[in-house]
């Protein structure tokens, strides 16, 4: 059994992932393809969309959630930066990676980073149900900000599950940092293509290749 598999992560994952699947957005269904791509892609309107979508779940797939459980744990990460916490399933899971890595006695630290309060107080309510607080710091505010000082010295292994347009600002935060091997996990790449052009140039220090619904995963070579 894995942390990931028993109690009390695992009927909690269940609660979750039912409760997302149920939930809508009165915002989101007013709002057209159109907008939401422009929103999405855009450096100054970005706030205004996720906004707009506080009570909007934006959960990984189940599928994904195991993924990043599985990346975490064959890498034998230690220390893991997450950009887009939302109510923090994917946090959850990769959390979960660095207790089975044997990150329990302060080996293991998460950061993640999310604007909107209302999501920062329900995932930290969600990982401490979890029995996974104690290995992940969330920082509220603007990324570009909260993941501009005070980070790990080396990162293992970094998820972009924010605003799509910040994903080429964010991995320049924290490409100095990543050690040689680390991978690098996007979610909804596609609504980046500047992002994906960068990670896609062997002369940028990257393996990459699409992987699974829109996921891009890349590793940097150092």
């Amino acid at each position: 059994m894995t942390t990931l598999t028993s109690a009390p992560l695992a009927p909690l994952l269940d609660r979750l992932f039912a409760e997302a699947a149920s939930a809508t957005s009165p915002a989101l269904s007013g709002m057209s393809r159109e907008e939401q791509r422009r929103l999405l892609t855009s450096k100054t309107e970005y706030l205004d969309l996720y906004g707009r979508l506080k009570d909007l779940w934006l959960p990984v797939s189940r599928e994904a959630g195991q993924l990043l459980y599985m990346l975490a744990r064959s890498t034998g990460a230690k220390t893991i930066v997450e950009f887009g916490t939302s109510f923090g399933i994917s946090t959850l899971h990769l959390a979960a990676a660095l207790r089975d890595n044997g990150s329990d006695n302060g080996g293991g630290r998460l950061i993640t980073t999310e604007f909107e309060p209302s999501k920062v107080a329900r995932a930290r309510r969600h990982l401490t149900e979890g029995g996974l607080i104690d290995l992940v710091e969330i920082r509220e505010g603007d990324a570009l900000k909260t993941l501009a000082t005070g980070l790990p010295d080396v990162i293992d292994l970094v998820l972009l599950d924010g605003a799509k347009a910040l994903y080429p600002d964010i991995l320049a935060l924290l490409q100095p940092r990543l050690r040689p091997g680390a991978l690098v996990i996007a979610d909804n790449a596609d609504d980046s293509p500047d992002y994906l052009a960068y990670v896609r140039s062997p002369a940028n220090g990257y393996v990459s290749t699409p992987f699974s619904e829109d996921v891009e995963l890349s590793m940097w070579g150092g």
